[in-house]
């Protein structure tokens, strides 16, 4: 196994078996609980105007993104795991648009798997990689911290790559004191930025159990991140 750590949204990594993008703060976070509450897929969008037409064109689906932290004009959801548990997601697709983290992943398709995750679903992810994709040890790995500065990602990206290598030496406790430190992190303690809201950093660092990692298959020539289970997930990204 070669695991190549990366930093940043912009640039196509280099060619790799499997892509692992994380976006803590908290895009894949939102996912992560989005699949939770019984979404069916997430459409990620490169553009406002594209998810809005994608909105035009299926209004049952939700949109839900950031621009700079905050809820976009004409969304239903802002960037917030705690606000979207108010909605009824059961059966429903989203249209995602956020900054870094679905920036990165659409920039890291040209791998055979190409999967999402924050830290709350990083331990599972790690685990179905190791038990199903790790053929050799010419597997290669690219693992994308998709905020370009930010230590909230790269402390999961050394997580996950601990955790593939397992070699016990990141714990989950040291990788939340990082999280909870990060530059990203300042603004949910910042009483004078009410729409930051530190339940959401609570649930940015608390690792969820599942069965399912958050993977971006091509359907119809479009990317959709898709909720897939342990046992059925052999399917090319193509």
């Amino acid at each position: 196994m070669k695991i190549r750590m990366l930093q940043g949204h912009n640039q196509p990594p280099e060619a790799a078996h499997i892509n692992v993008v994380i976006d803590v703060i908290r895009a894949f976070t939102v996912a992560h609980h989005a699949f939770l509450r019984g979404a069916q897929g997430i459409i990620p969008a490169a553009t406002v105007d594209e998810a809005l037409e994608l909105k035009r064109l299926n209004p049952n689906f939700i949109l839900a993104g950031e621009i700079k932290g905050l809820l976009i004009p004409g969304f239903e959801l802002d960037n917030s795991p705690a606000r979207l548990q108010e909605f009824d997601l059961q059966g429903k697709l989203l249209i995602q648009k956020t900054t870094n983290g679905v920036t990165a992943a659409l920039n890291a398709l040209n791998a055979e798997h190409v999967l999402v995750t924050g830290f709350s679903n990083a331990r599972t992810t790690a685990e179905i990689i190791k038990d199903r994709w790790l053929r050799d040890e010419e597997t290669t790995i690219n693992i994308i911290a998709s905020h370009p500065s930010g230590d909230d990602d790269l402390a999961c990206a050394e997580y996950i790559a601990d955790l593939l290598q397992r070699s016990d030496c990141v714990t989950p406790e040291a990788t939340i004191q990082r999280i909870r430190a990060s530059e990203a992190a300042k603004k949910f303690y910042d009483n004078g930025q009410p729409e930051f809201l530190e339940e959401d950093l609570s649930l940015c660092t608390q690792e969820v159990p599942s069965d399912f990692v958050m993977k971006v298959n091509i359907r119809n020539g479009m990317p959709l991140i898709e909720k897939v289970k342990a046992g059925s997930i052999h399917a090319h990204v193509r």
